[in-house]
């Protein structure tokens, strides 16, 4: 059985309790391990900021920025997006 080496997530922390998430985190960091390559789509910036090493803000389906976590947290155009700065 073919195992894929790109996985889709649409918002997976939505709704899940944190012990849940914890394990469904430890879970994709596992797959990352194993060389598998996961996109998510997620609000939760705890979520994304702790499992990704390259993000695209999208800001009304526009990439407003890309790169790795540090870059992004300090980046004014995600910070005027996400805080209506």
């Amino acid at each position: 059985m073919l195992e894929p080496e790109l996985i889709l997530l649409d918002e997976p922390a939505a709704g899940v309790n944190r012990t849940l998430l914890n394990d469904l985190l430890a879970r994709l960091r596992a797959l990352q391990q194993q060389g598998k390559t996961i996109v998510i789509v997620e609000h939760d910036m705890k979520v994304v900021m702790s499992l990704c090493e390259h993000l695209y803000v999208l800001d009304h389906g526009e990439v407003i920025a890309s790169g790795p976590p540090e870059a992004i947290q300090r980046d004014e155009r995600v910070m005027e997006a996400y805080f209506g700065r």
